[in-house]
């Protein structure tokens, strides 16, 4: 019995924890939700762990006008953050995304922008909707910086949840009970 209710008190703990959003998450997105979480790897190597959070209105893209979201990376080794700038820059380039000018210059603010970053660092990017969208950026719950520019924004996010994304397993983990609310 004592077994029994130690199991019982240790699931609802972890469910209470799951269901909490950070601080910074909760901020940009109100009444926000963990819609769904999965690892990215490379040739084996786990290289982060992904997790979107939603409102009450669901991942609806991010050309939405209403529905915020935050995608938040847990890195699972150092990175060099020029190093991260240019993978997202490449793989803006495989789905697609803007045009070849648009993406240099995204580059160029990536590379400003990102840090190097050590195991277990966090950075988050939160999708701000309404009338001149963009992006702000996080390091462990920490502003890093805005980014208002709607085009970026979409460009961005559309690494993981776009249906031209080049992780669909992944893409597939995040949007999992992305759906709005009833």
């Amino acid at each position: 019995m004592r077994r029994l209710l130690a199991t019982v008190v240790l699931s609802l703990t972890m469910l209470g924890a799951a269901a909490a959003p950070p601080a910074f998450v909760a901020a940009d997105v109100p009444e926000a939700r963990l819609a769904g979480e999965g690892e990215y790897t490379w040739f084996g190597m786990r290289i982060y762990r992904a997790q979107l959070w939603v409102g009450p209105q669901g991942y609806q893209g991010a050309a939405s006008a209403t529905a915020p979201f935050v995608l938040e990376l847990r890195y699972a080794r150092a990175l060099d953050g020029k190093k991260i700038a240019e993978a997202s820059y490449e793989q803006m380039q495989k789905i697609g995304a803007g045009t070849p000018e648009q993406r240099l210059a995204w580059l160029s603010t990536m590379q400003r922008i990102f840090p190097d970053v050590k195991e277990g660092q966090r950075i988050a990017g939160a999708y701000r909707a309404g009338i001149a969208p963009g992006v702000r950026f996080y390091l462990d719950g920490k502003v890093l910086a805005d980014v208002s520019d709607g085009d970026f924004a979409r460009a961005f996010f559309a690494i993981w949840l776009s249906p031209e994304s080049t992780a669909p397993k992944l893409r597939a983990a995040l949007l999992q009970s992305a759906a709005p609310l009833p």
